[in-house]
């Protein structure tokens, strides 16, 4: 899988995958409590942070006709992201309802049977092929992947695409959606035989390969053909590999809030780290040098850190950080 497309500074993203609302437990109330609910979903927040990182993107997923898939229209609306292959639909929005623990880390239940997100038809794919030429580079991720209708739509958008755009993946394993780790591993390793770049933290990798180092997942990947992985480490920073190089850079000090949204802004910021170093093709990404590699995590990982500041996914402008 080699892709090579001039004009990289000028590329479309295309993310593809799930919106929903994030529903923040809040103050108890005299007859309940009171609930917080925010924009969100993993492919949707790489969507927003693409934009709000000055790059052109379009969104490919499913929203509701209901008001909260309204709601999800206008943020992405607002941001400048491109709407047109979005596949509406009277499926209710998915919930995820977010707690807290003391350290600001989240956890997930999720009420998202039969919603819109995951009713996206295969025959959603032909608004795609609307926005040829301009697209260079697919971002797909989480659930969507693993759940039917969205799941098989998007492998095959996957299948027809990967041999003209980048390839960009994260697993953002969520069990409380698909608990059957084997439908994961399955699912992954058939996007590691796609991918040209895959992002990942310490700890899906350890749900889905227990014991498993970073190089040998890392060593996994290169070997069916990924050009670049990084694995995300929290408080202990990231790393990067290529085939000839790697990298691997400190995590930011920051007064945490909470950690949502933390993942999806290091995807969006390296993403665009590569677009705007010319380096977001498949070539490139092989010769990219140490130097550079770390410069690009470097800046993924100053993102991720704004949003580590602010509660939810509350992704961090252009203007707010330095170029890689």
């Amino acid at each position: 899988m080699t892709f090579e497309a001039p004009h990289l500074k000028h590329a479309m993203h295309l993310v593809c995958g799930e919106a929903l609302m994030d529903v923040f437990g809040g103050p108890v109330t005299p007859t309940g409590m009171a609930l917080d609910a925010r924009v969100g979903g993993s492919p949707f927040n790489v969507a927003i942070g693409l934009a709000r990182l000055r790059q052109p993107v379009a969104y490919f997923g499913g929203l509701s006709t209901d008001f909260l898939g309204e709601r999800l229209r206008s943020a992405l609306s607002a941001e400048g992201v491109d709407l047109r292959a979005v596949h509406r639909s009277a499926a209710p929005t998915t919930l995820s309802i977010v707690g807290l623990d003391a350290a600001g880390v989240p956890s997930y239940a999720f009420y998202g049977e039969g919603c819109a997100d995951r009713q996206v038809p295969d025959a959603a794919r032909a608004a795609v092929r609307a926005l040829l030429p301009r697209i260079t580079a697919l971002h797909v991720g989480s659930y969507a992947m693993m759940v039917q209708p969205v799941a098989a739509t998007l492998r095959a958008l996957v299948d027809e695409w990967r041999e003209t755009a980048v390839v960009a993946y994260d697993p953002n394993l969520r069990l409380n959606v698909e608990p059957r780790l084997d439908v994961w591993r399955d699912g992954v390793d058939w996007m590691l035989a796609r991918a040209h770049l895959v992002k990942i933290s310490a700890e899906d990798l350890a749900l889905l390969h227990p014991g498993w180092t970073g190089e040998r997942f890392a060593a996994h990947c290169l070997s069916l053909g990924v050009r670049l992985v990084v694995l995300t480490e929290g408080g202990a920073g990231a790393r990067g590999w290529t085939p000839g190089v790697q990298a691997r850079v400190e995590a930011v000090p920051v007064a945490l809030v909470d950690t949502v949204g933390a993942g999806d802004t290091f995807q969006a910021a390296l993403l665009t780290a590569l677009a705007e170093g010319g380096a977001l093709t498949s070539t490139a990404m092989t010769a990219l040098d140490a130097s550079a590699l770390h410069a690009m995590l470097d800046f993924a990982n100053r993102a991720a850190a704004l949003t580590c500041s602010r509660r939810g996914a509350d992704l961090p402008r252009r203007d707010a950080l330095s170029a890689p």
